[in-house]
């Protein structure tokens, strides 16, 4: 990296022992193709995209020194599950989930968890909530560092105006799962 640039939070890689094994399977959902990975500790990334090489060659950065090994160990099953949560965002899931980020970043991604499927939540309402109202930009990133796509659901977070911002995997893609969750409480 330049001097003078700096990494988006989507960018940073994901600190992994090395050789770790991580399983993971590609499949195609109505916002289009889904990446699910696992580690031994759980779902480690669920990343959505156009290209199914795109999603691997992520993955690849995101852990660069993980060994990424295409299906194996119940991964198609757990796609399948992601998969039906994207089909039916109400449905109830109980996903192991191995989360890598800092305290601040976790924390953000619990709350992520609470907001109730078909509601969305501004930055500032989340900052807030965590009795830390300067840490708006904090959580911006916190949301664009999040591995782990639908299940922990930073699609859920607009802007104060109610306007959609950014989205790691396209706001086409956001719009695309907040249309689908006011569709399923209809």
């Amino acid at each position: 990296m330049n001097r003078g640039q700096s990494m988006m939070a989507s960018e940073l890689r994901v600190i992994a022992p090395l050789g770790e094994q991580i399983h993971f399977a590609i499949g195609i959902s109505p916002v289009g193709n889904v990446l699910v990975a696992e580690s031994a500790k759980g779902i480690c990334a669920v990343y959505l995209g156009k290209s199914a090489k795109e999603l691997m060659l992520s993955l690849q950065k995101q852990f660069p020194a993980a060994k990424c090994v295409d299906g194996g160990n119940g991964i198609k099953n757990t796609l399948s599950r992601v998969i039906e949560l994207i089909l039916n965002p109400q449905k109830i899931s109980d996903f192991k989930l191995d989360l890598r980020g800092t305290d601040f970043q976790q924390q953000v991604w619990q709350a992520l968890q609470e907001i109730p499927v078909g509601s969305t939540i501004s930055y500032s309402d989340i900052a807030e909530k965590m009795h830390n109202p300067g840490a708006v930009r904090a959580i911006a990133s916190a949301c664009g560092a999040n591995n782990i796509a639908v299940i922990i659901p930073c699609h859920r977070v607009i802007r104060k105006d109610g306007s959609l911002s950014g989205y790691r995997w396209g706001v086409e893609n956001k719009h695309a799962l907040l249309r689908r969750e006011k569709v399923m409480l209809t």
